[in-house]
């Protein structure tokens, strides 16, 4: 009977040893990042004093793609969740982060959402939801967003739609590196509308007036050239 249950209990530590060894060996997960490689250098060259600021609040994606994993297309109808391929941060926290490091870039301006900014200076607000943010693995990443540029205290609000679509190569270095691009291209697209903002304040409607004053039409601005398809549309209002 001893020498049964010895040699039970040995083999339960092979058994256990063998569970322990697999899982040493599993592969890491990989982590990646939205945020432009040159954003700390663009943060480092901002004036100190910049003729306007900006506010990027939090953006809102997809529920399908709210999550750390990375979930990429296997057709029309499917998609796969890659337990190992994974998000540095929340999907909606990668590109806030991007979308202002960029828009702060292009404008050499500052980002002070929940952060406080002198009195009398100018803060355009630039509003984001995603609404399609696809990634098919040596194909394209494709990200469609509404958004809007608001110059706060006012009633002037830019709202416009951008759709992207960024052919890929193959791996997944490829595909996070095409939804950069494709952010890029509605940072510029949000850039050019907050200049175009900028350029009017001052005018009867770029000021407070409890909502009487009819908004200047700003159209929303030209199609990005990159990507496979790329447009903007929308329009102005109060």
């Amino acid at each position: 009977m001893t020498t049964r249950v010895n040699g039970f209990a040995s083999g339960a530590a092979v058994v256990f040893a063998a569970l322990a060894l697999a899982a040493c060996s599993s592969p890491p997960a990989r982590f990646y990042t939205l945020s432009p490689a040159d954003a700390a250098l663009a943060t480092r060259t901002a004036p100190a004093n910049p003729p306007f600021l900006i506010e990027v609040p939090s953006v809102g994606v997809p529920e399908q793609v709210a999550k750390n994993q990375l979930v990429v297309q296997k057709n029309a109808a499917q998609v796969d969740v890659l337990e190992l391929e994974r998000w540095a941060s929340p999907p909606a926290d990668e590109i806030r982060r991007a979308l202002s490091d960029d828009l702060a870039a292009q404008l050499g301006t500052i980002d002070v959402v929940n952060s406080a900014y002198p009195a009398g200076v100018p803060v355009y607000r630039v509003s984001v939801n995603v609404q399609r943010f696809e990634s098919w693995p040596a194909k394209r990443a494709a990200i469609d967003a509404v958004w809007s540029v608001r110059a706060v205290g006012t009633q002037v609000v830019m709202t416009c739609r951008t759709s992207v679509a960024e052919p890929v190569g193959d791996g997944y270095d490829a595909l996070v590196a095409g939804h950069r691009r494709a952010l890029d291209a509605i940072a510029t697209q949000a850039a050019a509308g907050v200049r175009a903002l900028a350029a009017r304040r001052g005018g009867p409607a770029a000021t407070a007036s409890g909502g009487k004053s009819a908004a200047p039409l700003v159209p929303c601005p030209a199609n990005p050239t990159s990507g496979d398809a790329a447009g903007a549309t929308g329009k102005a209002g109060t």
